[in-house]
């Protein structure tokens, strides 16, 4: 596999202190996502979890909607210079029946460490209809509950410890319980890895779940958790105006500026208790 982090000397200034030393940074690579050989995606992500990514990104793409519609799936050969393997291609085979997407209608499917929806054709494509009524789902969640998972999922992010340049996602129970937690250097890859996770577990929908994010909520991170059927989306920085709309249309419990004692909640306020 490779490498979460790399060591790289830098000039370190503080105030007037001028040193050399070698930092940790966070690793970021390509990962290409093919179908039978046929290329289909290529991200820029942190290395590790790779086959969890590769089934949330599948699943919140509308490809597949649980690991059976996934015969099989496996590094390829990607050498570098030395003639290594970088384990930076994986290739993924369909259950019969389910259909490979046809990509050249709808999106050029790249996306980067920034953005996930670069090459979307327009709104109306990435509005994917999720398969699950996330509206229906009664899910009660204690404000006290919501105002201490920013300290939980900061608790568990080892390797921000040692860089302070990822982005987290953690899925957590309406009890507060720690369920899943995914980083990388693409808030959306964290996503799709914690939601792969979910998926490779056979637990899609992840009703009665909250996902929580280090970062903002976006419009493509709502539609991934409604994709995965999650009723409580928490940010602990600002969401798009977007989003808001579209967890208000598809049902979804929107919170952001997640931290110390507060919060703002969007959308379908009822599932907070306070």
């Amino acid at each position: 596999m490779g490498r979460v982090t790399s060591r790289t000397p830098v000039l370190r200034i503080r105030g007037e202190q001028r040193t050399t030393r070698p930092d940790t940074v966070a690793a970021e690579e390509p990962l290409e996502i093919r179908l039978a050989g046929t290329p289909l995606a290529v991200t820029m992500r942190t290395p590790g979890d790779d086959f969890d990514l590769v089934h949330g990104f599948l699943a919140t793409e509308g490809v597949i909607a649980g690991p059976d519609d996934v015969a099989g799936l496996r590094y390829c050969d990607s050498v570098d210079a030395d003639g290594r393997n970088t384990y930076n291609v994986v290739d993924v085979d369909l259950a019969a029946g389910v259909p490979i997407p046809d990509t050249g209608l709808e999106r050029n499917f790249y996306t980067s460490s920034s953005c996930g929806v670069c090459g979307k054709a327009s709104i109306d494509a990435i509005r994917t209809k999720t398969s699950y009524d996330v509206a229906a789902d009664g899910v009660q969640l204690p404000l006290e509950t919501l105002l201490a998972l920013p300290d939980r999922l900061r608790a568990e992010q080892e390797v921000f410890d040692k860089t302070g340049g990822l982005h987290a996602a953690g899925l957590f129970g309406a009890d507060g319980h720690l369920r899943a937690l995914r980083e990388d250097v693409g808030r959306h890859n964290a996503v799709d890895k914690v939601i792969g996770d979910g998926v490779r577990g056979g637990r899609l929908p992840l009703a009665g779940h909250v996902l929580m994010v280090s970062g903002r909520a976006s419009f493509e991170l709502t539609q991934k958790a409604a994709m995965a059927g999650i009723p409580v989306f928490a940010a602990v920085s600002a969401p798009s105006s977007l989003a808001v709309e579209l967890a208000r249309e598809v049902g979804i419990t929107l919170v952001g500026f997640l931290r110390g004692d507060g919060c703002n909640v969007y959308t379908h306020t009822e599932r907070i208790v306070l």
